[in-house]
């Protein structure tokens, strides 16, 4: 018998099982990922950016409805007085509640409701 015919006649080794490191990789990367994501999040949020994202609603949220039911103008007129660079900011109107709502998402959004004796006037953040 010749030695080659030996070792033809053991079978191979069993595939080895994923190494631990590699299972434990993928159950806390996505936890890790979570975890950057929310941290990202209230970092902007409560950053400048965070602070100008409320400014800048509250302004549009303002400017918007006293254009709207103080002057009487349609929202495409309105649309007209907005700032450069606030775009970003969406802005819907409630025309039952007599109220325009800015928003920029993810960040901030504010309310600004008309009354006939005060005009009108943001709710509190």
């Amino acid at each position: 018998m010749l030695a080659s015919d030996t070792l033809d006649a053991t079978p191979p080794p069993p595939p080895s099982p994923a190494p631990r490191s590699r299972r434990r990789w993928l159950i806390w990367l996505p936890v890790l990922l979570l975890c950057a994501l929310v941290g990202g999040w209230f970092g902007l949020k409560y950053s400048s950016t965070g602070k100008q994202a409320q400014l800048a609603t509250g302004y549009i949220a303002h400017v918007m409805c006293a254009c709207r039911y103080v002057g009487g103008r349609d929202m495409a007129s309105c649309e007209t007085d907005r700032e450069p660079g606030t775009d970003i900011v969406e802005v819907s109107e409630d025309s039952a509640a007599r109220s325009i709502t800015a928003k920029v998402p993810f960040l901030s959004s504010r309310t600004a409701r008309f009354d006939p004796e005060y005009g009108c006037t943001l709710d509190a953040p």
